[in-house]
């Protein structure tokens, strides 16, 4: 799914970070108030303040403000080490798929090179307990 796309999806939100009147990042959610079931779509802090906490701050306040949430899902691309070590080890997230030739997520086509041709992993973090 591409920027425009996720913006305009159904249950879409977008938001920045400001820190002293400049934008520092943002992020896009797409949020299933009926499921609990909700999406980050895309989380991004601009280069240069990258380790200063900010992903951090932007994804603790959006779960604090989708308090219902069941369950989040988002993906990274197998190569971006940095995104994994921020979804599993700063925000809690665990890797619950790994997407790749062999695997391959529904619903992208066939053109997709948002991974690089080396797979994508789901990541999903339960908020409520887990369903038996």
């Amino acid at each position: 799914m591409d920027i425009e796309e996720s913006l305009n999806a159904k249950g879409s939100a977008a938001y920045k970070a400001v820190v002293d009147g400049e934008m520092v990042g943002g992020a896009v959610v797409a949020i299933d108030r009926k499921t609990g079931h909700n999406h980050l779509d895309l989380l991004f802090v601009k280069n240069g303040c990258q380790s200063h906490g900010i992903g951090k701050k932007i994804w603790f306040a959006i779960e604090k403000m989708y308090p219902d949430t069941v369950v989040w899902e988002t993906c990274t691309p197998y190569f971006e080490q940095r995104n994994i070590h921020f979804y599993v080890n700063v925000c809690g997230f665990t890797i619950t798929e790994f997407f790749n030739a062999r695997h391959p997520m529904p619903d992208v086509p066939a053109d997709f090179i948002g991974d690089g041709g080396e797979g994508l992993f789901k990541f999903q973090k339960w908020m409520k307990p887990l369903p038996h």
